[in-house]
């Protein structure tokens, strides 16, 4: 019984995760059990007919086996999602009412029952010791909620990111240090702008003149690694007052990515001056097995004019892309000491 049980769960699950609203016979027929013959599956789908799970499309008819199945059924992913959602509002009553779930709510049973064992374990680390007082070194952290201490390093993060807790914790992350230059006559203002440069001809270019700008620092990117380097910002820089970050990149899609990524953690804007003097360039050609992300380049787009704005989407469309060097060391200096950065609103 808990085995039949069991196989019903992953033929449900197989439904949840299969792309289209309707399946084909043939298709549904591929998720039956190695060495599952015809009759053991097909009460299966009986079961899932019964249940409103899979509703048969009466245009295509049926076969002639027994117990006859549809030629095209109709997946009803709300119906299949029920028991989910009902076992998550459980837990819901049940955890501390500072644990968010709304994250699993959008996401499939899988990822939930991964992640499972890991908020039981913290929400009996809340519920004993409460919300910690002082920020502490990931590691020790991690040990503390699962006693794992590279569990943090390893997938912990992003659960405690999808549980809205990670700031509730006061952890330290453990990577990369943020590599910058400070510009001594903005340390004493109460508006901070800050500029990150993907590439270290940029950060070179514009290191000469950083006292001469309106900026308090430079910050090197270092590609990819600053996304997580970017979590230190406030123990390195720990100024008080308003703090605005720009961020200039490659103009192809993963400098766009990159970009994205940091905006998702904290919020930085496109440092457009610098992205428009690259549009006035020759593009080069190349960069054609990045990652396409449909959602970072659509909220990137959103920074520039009309008419930039799908300069920059043909470009990538033909996979061409600007390098931040494409800009010259008198071109990046004039730039970042004559654009009106204060005055740029966030649209």
């Amino acid at each position: 019984m808990q085995q039949r049980s069991e196989t019903m769960d992953k033929l449900k699950q197989a439904l949840l995760q299969f792309e289209r609203k309707t399946i084909e016979y043939d298709e549904l027929i591929n998720f039956a059990l190695k060495k599952e013959t015809y009759e053991q599956f097909a009460p299966k789908i009986i079961a899932l007919e019964k249940e409103h799970i899979l509703q048969m499309i009466k245009s295509r008819g049926r076969n002639n086996r027994k117990p006859s199945l549809a030629f095209r059924y109709r997946i009803n992913k709300h119906r299949l999602n029920e028991a989910y959602y009902e076992e998550l509002r459980q837990y819901r009553m049940k955890l501390h009412n500072s644990i968010s779930l709304d994250f699993y709510f959008k996401s499939s049973r899988k990822e939930w029952e991964a992640d499972l064992p890991y908020i039981k374990q913290i929400n009996d680390y809340i519920e004993k010791f409460g919300f910690p007082t002082k920020y502490v070194p990931a590691p020790e952290r991690s040990y503390e909620l699962v006693k794992d201490e590279k569990w943090i390093e390893k997938s912990g993060e992003n659960i405690l990111h999808r549980l809205k807790l990670w700031d509730k914790l006061k952890i330290m992350p453990v990577s990369d240090p943020l590599m910058f230059a400070i510009n001594p006559k903005k340390i004493g203002k109460t508006h901070h702008i800050h500029l990150i440069v993907e590439n270290k001809t940029t950060y070179q270019a514009l290191l000469p003149i950083i006292t001469k700008s309106p900026f308090t620092s430079l910050i090197y990117g270092s590609g990819s690694k600053m996304e997580k380097s970017i979590e230190n910002f406030h123990t390195q820089i720990p100024l008080e007052g308003i703090h605005v970050i720009y961020y200039f990149g490659d103009i192809d899609r993963e400098g766009i990515n990159i970009w994205y990524r940091l905006n998702e953690k904290t919020s930085i804007l496109p440092a457009t001056p610098f992205y428009k003097a690259c549009l006035e360039k020759e593009s080069a050609k190349g960069k054609t097995t990045q990652q396409k992300n449909k959602e970072a380049l659509e909220s990137f787009l959103r920074y520039f004019p009309e008419n930039n704005a799908k300069t920059i989407k043909h470009l990538l469309e033909k996979d061409m892309y600007y390098p931040q060097e494409v800009l010259k060391t008198e071109e990046l200096q004039q730039i970042l000491l004559t654009s009106e950065w204060e005055g740029y609103e966030r649209k």
